[in-house]
């Protein structure tokens, strides 16, 4: 089955950490630019990072730029987000796709909650 699972999610304080992933099956990632995406409630889903096919080339959005970043191990078939200093503003499901912008095509998966909160 062709999919990509994200994974990393959670509950963690304001200043914290967390590493999600996005792992591909059934077909191979680096052939591939992926994109971070995410949606807070009651807001338009948004992108926040993508990385393009050949590792060579990264963008991040302003409000995450300095703080999130993003990486490829397509020898493991996955998709990094590493998020450092995380305010609550951050708290949002996260997505990966096979895109760096949002498209009718995409076939979104279930997503990875991050809450950031006292």
């Amino acid at each position: 089955q062709v999919q990509l699972v994200e994974s990393g999610g959670g509950l963690v304080q304001p200043g914290g950490s967390l590493r999600l992933s996005c792992a591909a099956s059934g077909f191979t990632l680096d052939n591939y630019a992926v994109g971070w995406f995410r949606q807070a409630p009651g807001k338009a889903r948004e992108g926040v990072a993508c990385i393009n096919s050949r590792n060579t080339n990264t963008y991040h959005a302003n409000s995450v730029k300095g703080r999130f970043t993003i990486s490829r191990d397509n020898a493991n078939n996955t998709v990094y987000l590493q998020m450092n200093d995380l305010k609550p503003e951050d708290t949002a499901v996260y997505y990966c796709a096979t895109s760096c912008v949002i498209v009718r095509s995409i076939s979104w998966g279930q997503g990875t909650q991050v809450i950031v909160s006292t």
